[in-house]
């Protein structure tokens, strides 16, 4: 018998209960995985939007606003990565 992970626990949590942004960072911050693909998630995001911009000041760019993405787009990006996972 397998028994599910940590993650695996949570995130059928996650998903039974409404994400608060409270959540959706915790999870960031626990599971470097998907703070990855959420950061991932984000800046191509943010690019799709800056997508004028040159590669070089596209990553100025980013620093700069990387921290308030990841703040503001976590429930989103952490509802994208959940709906990711059920996918597959």
């Amino acid at each position: 018998m397998v028994l599910p992970s940590e993650w695996e626990v949570e995130n059928t949590m996650i998903l039974n209960t409404p994400l608060s942004m409270h959540a959706a960072r915790s999870a960031m911050n626990q599971d470097p995985d998907l703070r990855q693909w959420a950061e991932t998630w984000l800046k191509n995001k943010e690019r799709a939007v800056q997508h004028e911009v040159a590669d070089e000041e596209f990553e100025k760019h980013w620093r700069n606003v990387r921290p308030e993405r990841l703040h503001e787009g976590a429930i989103e990006a952490v509802t994208a990565y959940l709906q990711r996972t059920e996918e597959h």
